[in-house]
């Protein structure tokens, strides 16, 4: 193997960091966000039976069409409202936070202001 980026070494480190601290228990389940450059995705994580009970990313078949036209930052904020909208349906209403490495701001910041509109306390 070659060189590795480092911008992604520090994001792991910071992810080890931040996982070390907090896990998603049945009563209070992970939201973990994963962000590309092109997409956004966010899952609902019970930590303790290592089951995803949610996920939503903005390549998912409801929100595909209706985002074509909206910026990132806006897809963001509408997958983190889906995915309030699917734990309220599982009964869930508060979760962790896993910013998973990446820096409060942007796109990760619109889609936990998303889920928290939606209903979802974190």
């Amino acid at each position: 193997m070659g060189k590795t980026n480092p911008k992604l070494q520090a994001r792991l480190r910071r992810k080890r960091r931040i996982r070390a601290t907090i896990s998603g228990t049945p009563e209070r389940p992970r939201l973990t966000v994963f962000r590309s450059s092109k997409f956004i995705y966010a899952q609902i994580i019970d930590d303790q039976a290592g089951h995803t009970l949610a996920s939503v990313s903005d390549q998912s078949p409801q929100l595909r069409e209706d985002l074509k036209s909206l910026k990132k930052k806006e897809r963001a904020a509408r997958v983190g409202q889906l995915l309030a909208e699917r734990c309220k349906e599982l009964g869930i209403t508060s979760v962790v936070f896993d910013r998973n490495g990446y820096i409060y701001h942007g796109r990760v910041q619109a889609l936990a202001d998303g889920a928290r509109e939606g209903g979802l306390e974190f």
